[in-house]
């Protein structure tokens, strides 16, 4: 059953925290959500300042889209202060990086008191993928990508065949809790057939939505993760055509389940 309280975004678009003209943009765009970064995003010298703009970011609103604050690992100094500051704010939601074991969300939770998004980045973290996701505070999963293929030793030239399995793992361990499962970001700003592509695989694989670097990337991805309008009208008329049980429909077999899928799909889409 799902413990989803808000509906999954199919964009979710990291900005650093610091950068007070990106965050002023983002307000008009039309991102699901917006998670502020201080972590990968912000220098050292400006992480201070950075936990003051998110904080101040979200008490002004994003135009009405979901919230999160990424703080710094647990091996940072500045891992107390992110908490502190989070539980402080008004997102949403707090997203850890890195989390390996569900004590770590565990940890998180229990200061800052509000739903945690887990980012999965390591085998550690995909082999435990399915205890973080049991925990009744956590929201969801997001994958880490970069640092996952990196801590699986895979050479450059590696593409996302190479974590297929891991990838999986994440969207079954989230799945099996009823919680989000968000992909990761894609690096190349300048590669839209290349980022189009993945959200499709993405979306294939069952993950919810994308998160995303960069403004110019959310329509691309928001228009592989929306149903199509032949899906819509394919959900339509399945729903009309059934009459309960197992029975055919055009050239297959149907029955309650399919009627339930496409019931669900009309509501994602109306989302």
């Amino acid at each position: 059953m799902s413990k989803a309280i808000y509906a999954a975004p199919r964009t979710a678009l990291f900005l650093p925290a610091s950068n007070a003209r990106a965050i002023e943009k983002a307000r008009g765009l039309k991102a699901d959500m917006v998670i502020l970064d201080l972590e990968d995003a912000v220098k050292a010298a400006d992480k201070e300042a950075a936990r003051a703009m998110a904080v101040e970011a979200v008490a002004a609103g994003m135009g009405g889209k979901l919230t999160a604050i990424r703080i710094n690992g647990a091996d940072s100094g500045d891992y107390g202060a992110d908490m502190v500051a989070a539980r402080d704010s008004a997102a949403d939601f707090v997203v850890m990086p890195k989390v390996e074991t569900p004590k770590e969300a565990a940890d998180v939770h229990s200061i800052v008191q509000k739903p945690v998004l887990a980012m999965i980045e390591t085998p550690l973290g995909v082999l435990a993928a399915a205890e973080i996701a049991a925990l009744p505070y956590v929201q969801g999963l997001i994958v880490g990508p970069n640092d996952l293929a990196a801590s699986l030793k895979l050479p450059p030239s590696a593409g996302r065949a190479q974590m297929q399995t891991a990838l999986q793992l994440i969207v079954l361990a989230a799945r099996a809790h009823g919680v989000w499962a968000l992909d990761g970001v894609f690096n190349k700003l300048d590669d839209p057939e290349g980022l189009a592509a993945v959200c499709t695989e993405g979306r294939l694989l069952g993950f919810d939505g994308k998160t995303l670097i960069h403004p110019n990337q959310i329509d691309i991805a928001r228009a592989a993760f929306d149903p199509s309008e032949a899906e819509l009208e394919e959900a339509r008329e399945l729903i009309a055509a059934a009459s309960g049980g197992a029975e055919r429909y055009k050239d297959r077999m149907i029955e309650d389940m399919h009627v339930a899928q496409a019931k669900a799909l009309l509501a994602r889409a109306a989302h």
